[in-house]
């Protein structure tokens, strides 16, 4: 290849970039979450403290949406316990009440849930040549937390299916894989 075809391939490459910067760089650009980014959140510089619970004075990124849902939408998985006195905080957004650990159950990060659109449908999770169905029950909220409300956890991160033991049950996911663990969903 000639000097002067490499120098105009390295211009439409430079070109590319510059017209459309999301096709490089972090996963968070590429799915536009840059901008979905809310206000910053400061966690109170007292008060309570337990293993997931806000560090206090630590600040944390709030996310208004989600990446876009297909029919493989990439997520972490996470662990909540749904029961009164549970790690979940308070009752559940779509029905007021608590939900037994034993329930397909799971709560969407804010952009997923969509103020409540998927209140009491059904999403199927993949994960290790598996797959379940669930029922959206709440809301894990990514603009607000490190309050008695949000039982002083973080915000959640914008790409969280938040499930009950059951579901994890269900995945036969068990053991030192249990906490957080990367899956597919979709509607169902």
């Amino acid at each position: 290849m000639s000097t002067a075809s490499l120098l105009m391939l390295a211009l439409a490459a430079l070109l590319l970039v510059i017209t459309f910067p999301n096709l490089c760089g972090s996963s968070a650009a590429a799915h536009g979450l840059d901008q979905c980014r809310g206000d910053p959140l400061r966690a109170p510089r007292t008060g309570h403290t337990c293993g997931e619970c806000c560090k206090p004075g630590h600040i944390y990124k709030t996310y208004r949406c989600s990446p876009p849902v297909s029919g493989d939408t990439r997520a972490i998985m996470t662990l909540n316990d749904f029961s009164e006195g549970g790690d979940g905080g308070g009752p559940s957004e779509c029905d007021g009440k608590y939900h037994n650990n034993t329930e397909l159950v799971v709560a969407l990060s804010t952009g997923w849930y969509d103020k409540g659109e998927r209140c009491h449908k059904q999403i199927q999770i993949h994960a290790k040549g598996r797959s379940v169905l669930a029922k959206v029950v709440d809301e894990c909220d990514s603009l607000h937390g490190c309050d008695p409300k949000h039982a002083y956890q973080p915000p959640c991160r914008p790409n969280i299916v938040d499930a009950s033991q059951a579901v994890w049950d269900a995945l036969h996911i068990t053991g030192d894989e249990v906490g957080e663990y990367p899956i597919t969903w979709s509607d169902a």
